[in-house]
């Protein structure tokens, strides 16, 4: 792991609504991040099924998503996601944690895009496909007529 993603993990693991969450870290290597959250009673959207809410599963894409970005910088930049498209492909196992694997398939001078997959106990079992983009600081268009 490189420094800048074991910093970048920690930190986007300790931000308020991953931590409440429970979000966790699980592995990273050159392209791809794994992310991984734990079933609780709270985080559930469905009592009579147990299942995770919805809203759980698009946290843990998005953030997993974005956090893969990073293992192709040398230095932490601000990054926002244009878009996230998630197909939910069934319901996650009440009482089983949820993985994430998000990489970074192309990381350009100005939008990241990323793909990543839900599972529980086999990545080849998905329970959700995610592919997002993020903005990345160096689109910001430069003042007096610079490039975008």
């Amino acid at each position: 792991m490189t420094p800048l993603i074991d910093r970048m993990q920690q930190w986007f693991v300790s931000l308020p609504h991953c931590a409440t969450l429970g979000l966790r870290f699980v592995d990273s290597a050159e392209n791809w991040v794994i992310l991984a959250v734990d079933w609780r009673e709270e985080l559930v959207g469905n009592p009579a099924t147990g299942v995770l809410h919805g809203g759980v599963i698009t946290s843990l894409v998005d953030t997993c998503s974005a956090l893969s970005a990073f293992t192709g910088l040398e230095e932490a930049e601000a990054m926002a996601t244009l878009d996230l498209r998630i197909d939910y492909l069934k319901p996650a196992q009440p009482q089983q944690t949820v993985f994430c694997r998000a990489e970074c398939y192309k990381l350009g001078r100005q939008i990241a895009f990323t793909r990543a997959v839900c599972y529980q106990q086999d990545m080849n079992n998905p329970i959700a496909h995610g592919l997002a983009t993020f903005m990345r600081a160096s689109s910001r268009a430069v003042l007096g007529g610079g490039q975008a």
